[in-house]
C-alpha cells in the first residue's frame, strides 16, 4: 500500500494530512481516528497533529534535527542497545521517540543532574497539559526506566517513577454472528484468510505477518509460530475450516517466502494495511 503523510495547515489549524489509494477497507480504518476529518478543497483525510499521530505515521518531530548532540548521541546509543537486546523494531522506534521526547524536554540540562521531580515535572508540563494518552505516558515510562538502567550514570531514582492508573474497562467481546459478518464482509480472499487466522487462532498481527507457508502443519492441523511474543515458539491448533480456506488461498496466491505477502514476491506483508 502506498501512502504518505505530512503536516498541513487546514483552516489555521496545523494538521497531519494522509494521502492514500482509494480503498473502502483503509477509508473505513482512517475514519475510525479520533477527530478524522475529509476535506472536499484539498480532498485529503486529516488527522490532529498530535504526537502519538506523528509516531503512527512516522512524521519525524521537529525538534529532532534542533536536539543537543549529546542527547542525539545518548539517543543513538540507546538504539544500539535496544537492537543488540533484539527489541522489536517497533518497540525500537517507540522507544528512542520517547526517549526523544523526554531528552528534548531538558535540552539544555545535562542528563546526569535529571532527577525524579524533572520527571514528574515533565508529566505535568507536556503528557499533561498536551493531553496525550495513558498508553504513551507509560511509553514514556517504559523507555525512561530502561535508558536510565543500563544507558547513565545518574542518581535517577527510576523504580520511583509512578505510572498512570491503569483503566478497567469491560473486554468489546463480539459475538459469532458478528464475527462472521465481519469475515464475510471481506470479498478478497487474502483479506478474509488473514481476519480467520488472527480470529480462529488468536495470533498477534505480527506472528500473522511472520508466518511462512512451511509453519503450517496440515496433517496435524497445526500452526508453528515462531519467535512469537517474549521470543518463543508456540503451536496453535488450526482448524479445518481454516485449513481449507488457506489450501485455497495458497493455490491462487502462490506465496514464495512469506505465507501471506506484499505487492512484490517474496516481500513480507506490510503491518500498516492491517492495523
Amino acid at each position: 500500500m502506498k501512502w504518505k503523510a505530512e503536516i498541513i495547515e487546514h483552516k489555521k489549524e496545523k494538521r497531519i494530512a494522509v494521502w492514500f489509494e482509494k480503498d473502502n477497507d483503509l477509508i473505513d480504518r482512517i475514519k475510525k481516528l479520533d477527530d478524522c476529518r475529509w476535506s472536499s478543497s484539498l480532498r485529503v483525510w486529516h488527522i490532529p497533529n498530535s504526537l502519538e499521530n506523528k509516531v503512527k505515521f512516522k512524521i519525524t518531530d521537529s525538534h529532532e534535527g534542533v536536539l543537543q548532540t549529546d542527547k542525539l548521541e545518548q539517543v543513538s546509543a540507546f538504539v544500539v542497545y535496544l537492537t543488540t537486546k533484539r527489541y522489536s523494531k517497533n518497540t525500537i522506534k517507540t522507544y528512542s521517540e520517547a526517549l526523544k521526547s523526554f531528552l528534548f524536554f531538558y535540552n539544555n540540562k545535562p542528563v546526569n543532574s535529571i532527577t525524579n521531580e524533572d520527571v514528574v515535572f515533565y508529566y505535568d508540563n507536556y503528557i499533561i497539559k498536551n493531553n496525550l494518552s495513558a498508553s504513551y505516558q507509560n511509553q514514556i515510562v517504559n523507555a525512561i526506566k530502561l535508558y536510565f538502567n543500563t544507558q547513565s550514570n545518574t542518581v535517577l531514582n527510576v523504580e520511583k517513577v509512578y505510572r498512570p492508573k491503569r483503566e478497567k474497562l469491560l473486554p468489546n467481546v463480539l459475538s459469532k454472528a458478528e464475527v462472521k459478518q465481519i469475515l464475510q464482509a471481506h470479498s478478497n480472499l487474502k483479506h478474509r484468510t488473514m481476519l480467520s487466522l488472527i480470529y480462529s487462532c488468536g495470533l498477534r498481527r505480527s506472528e500473522l505477518l511472520n508466518l511462512k507457508p512451511l509453519d503450517i502443519d496440515s496433517k496435524r492441523n497445526l500452526i508453528m509460530v515462531k519467535q512469537a511474543k517474549g521470543k518463543k515458539d508456540r503451536i496453535v491448533p488450526l482448524s479445518p475450516q481454516i485449513l481449507l480456506m488457506l489450501r485455497e488461498y495458497y493455490k491462487l496466491y502462490k506465496p514464495i517466502s512469506w505465507l501471506f505477502e506484499g505487492q512484490q514476491p517474496g516481500t513480507v506483508y506490510d503491518e500498516r494495511s492491517l492495523s
